[in-house]
């Protein structure tokens, strides 16, 4: 059996470190391990409830069920002025409804990401963790990586690398607790 792993990239940037990132962890699975990346973030409506109905946006579904059909989530950010950027915000924000039953409901969840900042983007990630797990999710705490790229060149450099695909690997190994 595979575990899917829906990734939800936070830059938009043809060129991001985090896309590229999000590329090479994908091309490096861990073995019964696919992870997917989900496009079409840009193409998301702000979310507003009163748009929210059974006409949504095929954006929207599109979103919602790629993450419905996968085991786990995670998202690949940067930071934006000490915050998750407002694509990803968006993109839980839709993935949270309706409320208590959102397609990322019960979905161990797990952040990583690329910053120029000497933090490396723990605000960010902070913060995406959070509303991830506001929005239902199951956050894994030891998933979370935030790293500094200014010093590092993250896609040669041995301990990140190992560092990185440790996180996703203890993200798809997951046991996701009985209700």
């Amino acid at each position: 059996m595979t575990t899917r792993v829906a990734v939800l990239v936070g830059s938009l940037r043809a060129a991001s470190l985090n896309r590229k990132l999000a590329e090479s962890l994908a091309s490096q699975a861990p073995e019964g391990a696919e992870l997917f990346l989900v496009e079409g973030l840009e193409k998301l409506p702000f979310y507003n409830e009163d748009i929210d109905t059974d006409d949504v946006d095929s954006s929207v579904l599109a979103l919602r069920e790629a993450v419905a059909g996968a085991d786990r989530v995670l998202a690949v950010t940067p930071e934006y002025n000490g915050t998750m950027p407002a694509v990803l915000n968006n993109a839980l924000d839709w993935l949270s409804r309706p409320f208590g039953a959102g397609a990322i409901k019960g979905k161990p969840f797990g952040v990583i990401g690329l910053a120029p900042s000497p933090y490396g983007g723990q605000w960010a990630h902070g913060d995406t963790a959070r509303s991830a797990g506001i929005a239902g999710a199951v956050v894994v705490e030891d998933v979370t990586v935030s790293q500094n790229y200014l010093e590092t060149d993250v896609f040669t450099d041995e301990t990140v690398q190992a560092k990185l695909r440790g996180a996703v690997a203890k993200l798809v190994s997951y046991e996701v607790a009985a209700a």
